[in-house]
C-alpha cells in the first residue's frame, strides 16, 4: 500500500500540479486552456499533466483534435480512504496513550 501512495503524493507535492488538479476539478480542460488560467506555459502544463496521468490522477480524453484532461475520481477517493485509515489508526493509538496516562 505504501509503495503505491508514494508516487501519488510526490505528484501532489508540487504546487503547480496541485493547481492543475484543482482547476481540473472544475471540469475537463486541455493543456492550452489550463495555460490560459494558470501562470504556467502550455509546455510546462503538458509535462505536469503527464506526471499526473502517470500516477493515475488524471486521464486524457480526445475530443476531435483536442486532448482534454479530466480528474480520475476513483484514484483520488482511494487516496483519501488510505489517508483516512491512517488517521483513524493514529487516533486509536493516541486514545490508548491518553487512557494509559489517565490511569497513572
Amino acid at each position: 500500500m505504501t509503495s503505491t501512495m508514494v508516487p501519488v503524493f510526490a505528484a501532489l507535492g508540487d504546487e503547480t500540479r496541485w493547481s492543475i488538479l484543482s482547476a481540473l476539478g472544475e471540469g475537463a480542460a486541455s493543456a492550452s486552456a489550463l495555460a490560459g488560467r494558470l501562470p504556467v506555459s502550455r509546455q510546462a502544463i503538458a509535462k505536469h499533466l503527464a506526471v499526473l496521468a502517470e500516477v493515475g490522477l488524471v486521464e486524457p480524453v480526445r475530443t476531435g483534435r483536442e486532448v482534454r484532461y479530466r480528474v480520475v475520481g476513483a484514484e483520488l477517493s482511494a487516496t483519501a480512504q488510505r489517508l483516512d485509515a491512517l488517521g483513524r489508526a493514529w487516533e486509536s493509538r493516541l486514545a490508548a496513550i491518553k487512557e494509559i496516562a489517565e490511569q497513572l
